[in-house]
């Protein structure tokens, strides 16, 4: 059971991803948009998830980069959009 709830985490976090990055490839929202952070923020924790659960540290490291990118961007955007 809670080998199925952790793929299908994985497979949520891997869609989540690519949704951000394809829909700002064809710039149907913008990069600093809360929707591109929201995709990426969770969608990087949910494989974060996975890749531990899997063992898979390479991949966790590189997700875990991805959200402590992710969240000071947030910040910056949030404060901006405060003025």
């Amino acid at each position: 059971m809670m080998e199925t709830l952790i793929e299908i985490l994985g497979w949520i976090g891997s869609v989540e991803v690519v949704i951000a990055y394809g829909l700002n490839s064809y710039q149907k929202i913008k990069s600093d948009s809360p929707l591109f952070y929201a995709l990426n923020i969770t969608g990087g924790l949910l494989l974060i998830v996975y890749s531990i659960f899997k063992g898979a540290y390479a991949n966790t490291f590189i997700n875990v980069v991805w959200v402590f990118i992710a969240v000071p961007a947030v910040i910056k955007t949030l404060r901006k959009s405060k003025r």
